[in-house]
């Protein structure tokens, strides 16, 4: 596995790539979706990172890289935001569209979400000084119209880059694959990463990499899994990939050493096959319920059940990012 990695790393630093994007497509499991608050997830990638909207006058603002590849100018952020300011959309990276807009009100909770807090959490990255997306409850995002995402008993991959010390017991703090219609359409309708300590558990009192597969928030395929040990980090690489009859959770320290598998082998019983909608939310569940809290900085979804090489040279170049530095 070792050599295999290594391998990976190799070649996409002999042609020049950075993100984990690039790292996914010449795996041959390319994003479908890529967001980040902090950075972009392509090498070449120059874009608008997310938008901002000032309170006082609705004005908004859209925030990008410094650089082609490089991390968020949160000084255009400080400039503008001489007041309260909100995150009204989190861009979508790969060429497939499916940006990230405030979450309509659903099932669970009715009422539409809030965007997160522009200045609420402030860190580094690379040595850059930029913004986290801070949820603290009524908070959420969502796509019901995408181009891509895995439907059905479809494979898919995806990943979240987090804040370990932040999370709750409260439903649900998810980035991935949720309904098209913010109501419960049962067991299977759903693939999404969840961070928190709710629901099913791991080992001791959390926080855990769970899936959030709808009507549940599996560790493994029981609703105790004791090796799906807690991530004690400040941030905290977490993924979930998908396949016909299995999934796999994996995390990490997202400033140092490798992921850890979790969970690797079959669904949960009744969950398969899977029925998965294809829609997009972040920070909440698939029907708004959005009691959960955490912090997103980047995540992406990928077509494609990814390699455990792939997987380690993504969380390489995560921690390459230096988050925290």
């Amino acid at each position: 596995m070792l050599v295999a990695t290594s391998f990976v790393v190799l070649v996409v630093s002999a042609v020049g790539i950075k993100g984990p994007c690039d790292i996914y497509g010449a795996a041959d499991t390319p994003c479908v979706a890529a967001h980040s608050v902090v950075r972009a997830l392509y090498g070449s990638y120059d874009g608008p990172l997310y938008q901002v909207r000032r309170e006082k006058d609705n004005q908004t603002k859209e925030i990008g890289v410094l650089t082609a590849g490089g991390f968020a100018d949160s000084k255009a952020q400080d400039a503008f935001c001489t007041s309260m300011c909100t995150v009204h959309r989190i861009f979508d990276q790969s060429p497939k569209g499916n940006h990230l807009d405030t979450a309509p009100g659903g099932g669970a909770a009715h009422d539409p979400d809030k965007g997160v807090n522009a200045t609420r959490e402030k860190l580094t990255v690379g040595g850059h000084p930029v913004y986290g997306a801070y949820f603290e409850k009524g908070m959420g995002y969502r796509i019901e119209k995408t181009s891509g995402i895995a439907t059905g008993d479809e494979p898919e991959s995806m990943y979240m880059v987090t804040a370990g010390k932040h999370f709750n017991g409260g439903c649900c703090f998810d980035y991935g694959n949720a309904e098209i219609d913010a109501k419960d359409h049962g067991k299977g309708t759903m693939e999404a990463i969840y961070w928190g300590n709710a629901g099913g558990h791991g080992s001791g009192k959390g926080p855990w990499v769970m899936a959030d597969l709808e009507n549940g928030l599996w560790p493994g395929n029981e609703k105790v899994n004791p090796k799906n040990t807690p991530i004690d980090a400040d941030y905290v690489t977490a993924m979930v990939k998908g396949k016909a009859g299995g999934f796999t959770l994996k995390g990490g320290d997202a400033q140092s050493g490798t992921l850890k598998t979790l969970y690797d082998g079959e669904r949960p019983p009744n969950y398969n096959p899977m029925k998965k909608q294809g829609a997009i939310i972040l920070g909440i569940g698939g029907d708004n319920s959005d009691w959960g809290i955490g912090t997103f900085y980047e995540g992406v979804i990928t077509t494609g059940f990814a390699s455990d090489a792939t997987d380690n040279a993504v969380h390489a170049n995560i921690v390459a990012a230096e988050y925290g530095r």
